[in-house]
């Protein structure tokens, strides 16, 4: 939880996203992330200042347990100080306890947010879904509560002007909005409506930006006149040089992994790319026009290899 401090922006950990949202489509399939349409709306986790604090933490926590299909179970959630936002017991119980970090008290609205993230803490532990560190585990977290509907609360959370700033979880605005915007792409959903947040709005249509560039990169149909270039350009290598890989450099910091070209020479050359959607790796021939579907998220792709 930030509060005051700067806030990072842009794309540090968008490796680790796409990462996260390949391992999300491999454990859950097509039918399971489609399961989880539409996103929590707001009338589910409004919470106003004459609500109950703890009858209407409950109420929130309810509907979030539902939304992302954990077993109906009694909640349990208290407060008290502490350094994080929020905390959750990961035991095999039935029940589910929770803490929140005394400020929710006078800042309910973000409490829906706080709870998003734990709940779905408890999802991947029961999924037995992870990754390796911390903090790589955190931006997973983070991830998969924005792509399964319910993370737009993080990102409304987020707040900032000239002397005070507030955001919620490890992605920074900017990577929520990317996530955000690949499920509304996915899904045929549009979650601009639903912020409180000028900020947010503003980190959303940033990260809608990038994940449409995802969709313009080489061998796609999409792709611009430079992209296009600079692929016949390493194609061409690839074709004299088909003993070894040779991968595709990328355009920015910020755009996907590389397309690589394999084989050759006996082999057909092939190249291999990221869906733009779940970001499993494709592997197409080098042969002109072709379309192709992802296995995994059933995307068709136009390419022209």
């Amino acid at each position: 939880m930030t509060s005051g401090s700067e806030v990072v922006h842009g794309y540090p950990h968008l490796a680790t996203v796409r990462s996260a949202l390949a391992a999300l489509h491999k454990r859950l399939s097509y039918d399971g992330v489609h399961s989880y349409a539409p996103s929590v709306l707001p009338v589910d986790v409004a919470f106003s200042d004459q609500d109950d604090l703890h009858l209407g933490t409950q109420r929130v926590a309810r509907a979030l347990v539902h939304h992302l299909r954990l077993p109906d179970a009694r909640v349990i959630v208290s407060f008290r100080e502490m350094e994080h936002a929020a905390s959750v017991e990961l035991a095999a119980g039935p029940e589910y306890f929770m803490e929140l970090n005394d400020r929710f008290r006078t800042h309910r609205n973000d409490i829906g947010a706080a709870l998003a993230h734990e709940i779905t803490h408890v999802l991947l532990h029961r999924l037995g879904l992870a990754f390796a560190g911390r903090r790589d585990n955190e931006i997973l977290t983070d991830t998969v509560t924005t792509y399964l509907g319910a993370g737009w609360l993080l990102l409304d959370a987020f707040r900032e002007d000239d002397v005070s700033s507030q955001k919620l979880g490890y992605l920074t605005p900017e990577e929520f909005g990317y996530v955000l915007a690949k499920r509304s792409i996915a899904f045929g959903e549009d979650p601009s409506p639903w912020f409180t947040s000028a900020q947010a709005y503003t980190a959303y249509t940033k990260g809608l930006a990038q994940a449409r560039r995802d969709e313009q990169q080489p061998p796609l149909t999409a792709a611009g006149w430079a992209g296009r270039r600079r692929y016949a350009k390493e194609r061409r290598y690839a074709q004299e040089n088909s003993s070894r890989t040779h991968h595709g450099s990328p355009s920015s910091a910020s755009s996907p992994v590389s397309y690589a070209f394999e084989g050759g020479g006996r082999d057909t050359l092939r190249v291999s790319f990221p869906c733009p959607t779940c970001q499993q790796r494709l592997r197409v021939p080098v042969n002109g026009r072709i379309r192709a579907r992802c296995a995994l998220c059933r995307t068709v792709l136009e390419c022209d290899t």
